[in-house]
């Protein structure tokens, strides 16, 4: 069984899965786990749809998918990424960006193959088990407390999947479709998707699960004041 420190730093996000759900006890068990995120007021903001359906999951990917097709850039109910790019975080993004079609061999021109790895994104890598997280609009009315804390529980979720052998990647590609989602799982008006999280197990012999981008040391993002 990993430590903590060692289930936070031995994870990374996998886009190659077996075609192998994770069985319901086992994803109860991550539940409850993740159910004790600490959030603001102890109010618990997230609504988990956690879906394991060949069928619907599918329906979701090709939703989306029909929806991009269209020249749909997003459809989303909160804006995930920044909306003007600066540095550093821009080159952060650039550079793993470029790592990863470098890792995988694909040319910068090669329109094709980079369209289909972003739709990868939607036939959830492979994976049988997805989660994805909503919260009450009105949580999120001019406050983003609920996101923090929304945050901190997909963590946990992440985290506590190490301990089964189970592995994750956090999707802000859904987020940006997340109107999409709602309207497939026929959602409650008040309800809007934050993000999914992709859970399975992964295929260990896939080029791409080995990708790791790096991460800035702690002298550009902390300041010690003793």
């Amino acid at each position: 069984m990993p430590t903590v420190i060692q289930a936070i730093e031995q994870r990374s996000s996998k886009r190659a899965y077996l075609p192998k759900p994770v069985p319901q006890d086992i994803q109860e068990k991550i539940l409850n786990a993740a159910a004790m995120t600490p959030s603001g007021a102890n109010m618990q903001p997230w609504k988990v749809m956690a879906i394991s359906n060949e069928e619907v999951l599918k329906n979701i990917g090709d939703a989306i998918i029909a929806r991009m097709d269209e020249g749909l850039e997003h459809d989303q109910f909160i804006q995930y990424y920044p909306v003007n790019w600066v540095n550093p975080y821009k080159k952060r993004r650039i550079v793993t960006g470029s790592g990863l079609y470098k890792l995988l061999e694909v040319d910068r021109k090669d329109n094709a193959t980079r369209l289909k790895m972003w739709h990868d994104n939607f036939r959830w890598f492979g994976a049988q088990t997805v989660y994805f997280v909503f919260t009450d609009k009105a949580n999120i009315d001019g406050a983003q407390g609920a996101l923090i804390d929304c945050g901190a529980y997909m963590q946990s979720i992440m985290l506590a999947a190490q301990e089964f052998g189970i592995d994750s990647c956090p999707q802000g590609s859904t987020t940006e479709f997340g109107r999409v989602v709602a309207r497939v799982l026929d959602m409650p008006d008040n309800l809007a998707l934050l993000y999914s999280v992709v859970l399975g197990y992964e295929e260990k012999d896939a080029k791409i699960n080995s990708y790791q981008p790096k991460r800035a040391s702690l002298e550009e993002t902390v300041t010690f004041i003793n």
